[in-house]
């Protein structure tokens, strides 16, 4: 019983992360992902995957920053602060290779946010990070979490079907 409800938790991570793809301001993405992020993190940390779970932790941290009117919030000395706390992370949880996977998806999503370009933000998630993820989820049986990479990459192809690629390069801050 135990198995099903974390899995639940991550599932409904799930559905929360699609819909975020589904705002076309970066704001309301942004919002919708720390929500999500909580799920997550306690979905992986249930599971034991600490790398993972504090890597989401961090996110969490990055949403709200991203989704907050704060300048140096919003700055690129916090998308700097998040990358090396990132870097601590896999420091201090190392547990074999695949440690380094939820980092540099972290990494690169991180940096791909902070450009507050809808369409950069898009490609690290579909190129980058959602790969790294589904490996990492499967090496830990975070089911919900393949599952959550899966319908992420859906929306993500989704909204550049019903934005366009081209109208997704403005920035928004």
């Amino acid at each position: 019983m135990k198995d099903i409800f974390v899995q639940a938790i991550g599932i409904f991570g799930t559905i929360l992360f699609f819909l975020s793809y589904q705002c076309k301001s970066n704001k309301s993405l942004f919002r919708v992902q720390f929500i999500s992020y909580l799920c997550y993190t306690i979905h992986l940390l249930m599971l034991g995957a600490i790398t993972g779970g504090i890597s989401y932790i961090l996110n969490t941290a990055r949403s709200f920053c991203l989704g907050s009117k704060n300048t140096f919030l919003k700055g690129k000395t916090m998308c700097w602060i998040i990358c090396v706390l990132q870097l601590v992370t896999l420091m201090f949880t190392w547990d074999g290779w695949w440690s380094i996977l939820p980092v540099a998806a972290n990494i690169a999503s991180t940096i791909g946010g902070y450009t507050y370009n809808a369409r950069k933000i898009r490609a690290a998630g579909m190129f980058i990070n959602s790969p790294l993820w589904i490996a990492y989820d499967i090496a830990v049986g975070s089911w919900a979490g393949v599952l959550d990479e899966v319908v992420s990459e859906a929306s993500m192809i989704i909204s550049v079907w019903r934005y366009g690629w081209k109208n997704l390069d403005s920035v928004e801050e």
